[in-house]
Parts: C-alpha cells; structure tokens; sequence
C-alpha cells in the first residue's frame, strides 16, 4: 500500500494531529491486552483481582476452618459432606490506574516515511486511553514538549480519556509557555504523581533519557509495573542504501559535511544507530522494564496485528 492510502486511511497528513484521528482509535481498543504482569499494590477497590487473600467479590477457593477466621465466610454446604468446618476465601479487588507518559518533544517531531513519531506517539496513547477507558481504570499522565507540559491527574471514564487526547493536541500545536522539559524531568514529575500499583507506560524516543531519567524508573518500578515504547524511524536505525550526496550537520556548535554515499559512513552509523538502542534496552532490562518497539513508518493498527505486544522484547 502506498504511502498518501495510508494517510488517508488513518485521516491525517502525518504532521498535523488532531481530534478526529485520536478518536478513531476507540474502535481498536480491543487490540491491546494490558492484564497486570505483577501483583496489585493499590488500596483502593477496583476490578482487578490481588493476589492477597480476604473478604472481596470474586470467590477464589475453599479451605478448612482457622481460629480467627470470620464466621459469616463457613461454607456450609461443603462443611455438611465432609464433616469439618470449611470456610470461603475470597481475592479482593483492587484498582489500578493507568499513567501514560507522551514525549512530543522536538527529536519526536521527525519522520522520514509515514509519520511524525511525535504524531505516532499521539496515536498510540489514543488507543491506550481508550482501552482504560473499556476496562474501568482510571486516567492519567503527563504530555510534555520542550514549550509546553501538561500533568493529567487520575481520573475515569470518557472525561478522562478526551481530557488527554485534548492535551496531546495541545502540546503538538505549541501553545503554551516555554516549559523546558525534556524525558528525565518529565519522569521525575511522573514518579510524584503516580500512585503505588499502577501501570505505567513510557511513549518517547529516549533520546535524551540519562542516568537521573533511569533513576527515576528504577524509583517507580519497585512499586509499579512500567512499559517503555520506543518510537523508531528508520532513519533513527540507518541510513537508506540510496543515500548519496554530501549533507551538513551540525551538533549546535561545529559545522561538519558528510559523504552520504560512503559506505564506511552508512556502516558506521548503523552500528552506532545499533549500539545505541541496544544499551537502552540494557539498561530497561535491568530495571525490569518491559520494553517495546512502534515504527513511525508503519500504521500503528498494523504492527499491533502482526506482533504487539505478544512480539515484546
């Protein structure tokens, strides 16, 4: 499928976000499978089962009678066959909110093929939010770009979910004051608001993720369960095969020009491309992060029906 079908299929141009794309998203919510791969913390009620034995909703098995053990629980039916009192024990339910952490900085506004991976992003947390919304947990998270941060408090139902497509669209537009964020801050902001128990997932490039951001994660994960998406270009990975010319770059301060057709150049920069993303998901790894990969040059819809998140890393 070409390129300007697929744009037109997802309903946008690939620069631009807006409303009308991020509630598409509400029809594939069914996609993702976000059951929780560790126990829940939360103290609050909710539709989650813990692995923590007491009085709740959901019955969960029945055992012989212990000193202590509350009178109104005895299984009567089970202690008239056996003869022995037996008692019911339930798995309580607990709630665990959802916090969605969306980097629309100015490296994620780059795309080579489809999309923006600032406008994938977007996508991706669209689905997200609406699959929260199916399963009843509560909302929220932060959107940050280099102009602007906004922090979404927990919150439920279809409010919540509109409240952040509506934030992601803001921040993608620029408005808003000069806020000076980047990925470390935004996880530090991230590790006050979340709440023990809860899942969290990290949508970003990682570009600029250093030492204090991996503290940060490190700091969450001992009480939540956290999933990294690293939003890719395929020119983030290599440089294309039919690259040839000479191009200037520059790192802000020293002007240099590069042969695009060397094959020394494309080479090395895979390999350093390779390196790269390799000591990220290093460094994921040891702070048990699950970590996943989304392309900007693929519909999102797509790569979730041929490998995510069963093809996790």
């Amino acid at each position: 499928m070409n390129t300007q079908l697929q744009l037109e299929q997802l309903a946008t141009d690939g620069i631009h976000l807006d409303l009308p794309q991020l509630l598409a998203y509400q029809r594939h919510h069914a996609l993702l499978d976000l059951a929780p791969k560790m126990a829940i913390q939360s103290k609050l009620a909710g539709s989650y089962l813990a692995r923590s034995k007491g009085r709740g909703m959901e019955f969960d098995e029945v055992r012989h009678y212990q000193p202590g053990d509350d009178v109104r629980t005895i299984d009567w039916r089970v202690t008239a066959r056996t003869g022995k009192v037996h008692t019911k024990l339930f798995r309580e339910e607990k709630e665990r909110p959802v916090f969605i952490l969306t980097d629309l900085s100015e490296s994620m506004r780059f795309g080579t093929q489809l999309l923006l991976k600032s406008i994938q992003a977007a996508h991706l947390a669209a689905l997200l939010a609406w699959h929260v919304r199916e399963t009843g947990d509560k909302l929220g998270g932060l959107v940050f770009s280099e102009q602007q941060l906004l922090e979404l408090k927990p919150a439920a139902r279809s409010q919540a979910v509109l409240r952040y497509l509506n934030a992601l669209i803001k921040v993608q537009q620029h408005q808003g004051m000069a806020a000076e964020s980047n990925i470390n801050h935004a996880l530090g902001l991230m590790r006050r608001l979340a709440r023990p128990g809860a899942l969290i997932f990290v949508i970003s490039d990682f570009s600029t993720l250093d030492a204090q951001g991996l503290r940060h994660l490190q700091a969450m994960r001992q009480h939540n369960e956290i999933r990294c998406v690293h939003i890719t270009d395929p020119l983030d990975l290599q440089l294309p095969l039919s690259a040839s010319g000479l191009a200037a770059v520059t790192d802000g301060v020293e002007l240099k020009t590069l042969d695009l057709g060397s094959s020394l150049l494309k080479d090395s920069y895979k390999q350093q491309q390779h390196q790269w993303q390799q000591a990220l998901q290093l460094n994921l790894k040891k702070l048990n992060c699950r970590y996943l990969e989304i392309s900007a040059a693929l519909p999102l819809i797509e790569q979730l029906n041929r490998s995510w998140p069963d093809g996790e890393h």
